[in-house]
């Protein structure tokens, strides 16, 4: 998968793993990481799946309607893709947080979904459930931050709770921050997720 690694100062800190919106590349989000930890490493990946020439995660067969079978293809591609990073730049893969806004955050959602161990911890920028009506994995030590708009069009208050409660249901520790915005990433978000995160990983 195409991505930009970029070594932090402090080894101990997670690595934070960047997952950009519908459209978006790899440099997108690299100035969040730099807001939240600028001591961090950060492995930032670009989507695999172009969808009228703009980077995804994965297939959609409409707006908010998933194609299912892509995106768990999807998510063991970027979870192996994980395992061969945190070999090839010799970082702990036990020590991964994801940062993802929309698309980006829904494949983030989705390794929770579908692995125990893929991510310590998540920054989940306006979210959808990724999956219903499978048992999860069990998340007892994942912390889980959720931004969310009143307003969203894409994801429903609803559909936010929804997320949340089925991702305490398996053990994880989640935490919503609520904006009276629509599906926009506000820099109020990302301050309260930098709060969060220092809260959790400092």
């Amino acid at each position: 998968m195409q991505h930009i690694f970029k070594e932090g100062t402090d080894k101990n800190k997670p690595v934070l793993l960047l997952l950009h919106g519908t459209g978006g590349n790899e440099n997108d989000l690299l100035p969040l990481a730099e807001i939240v930890d600028p001591t961090a490493s950060v492995l930032s990946v670009r989507g695999n799946i172009l969808e009228n020439g703009m980077p995804r995660f994965f297939k959609r067969l409409a707006e908010g309607v998933f194609d299912i079978e892509d995106l768990i293809f999807r998510t063991n591609e970027l979870n192996q893709f994980l395992d061969d990073a945190a070999k090839q730049y010799g970082f702990n893969r036990n020590n991964i947080v994801a940062i993802g806004y929309s698309n980006g955050a829904n494949i983030a959602a989705s390794l929770l979904f579908h692995y125990a161990d893929a991510l310590k911890g998540t920054i989940l920028h306006h979210p959808m459930v990724p999956r219903r009506g499978i048992e999860l994995p069990n998340l007892d030590s994942t912390n889980v931050f959720i931004a969310a708009g009143i307003n969203d069009p894409l994801c429903t208050a609803q559909e936010s709770e929804e997320l949340k409660a089925l991702l305490e249901g398996a053990g994880a520790s989640v935490e919503i921050q609520w904006e009276n915005r629509g599906h926009q990433l506000t820099m109020s978000e990302v301050q309260a997720a930098k709060a969060w995160y220092d809260s959790k990983f400092n």
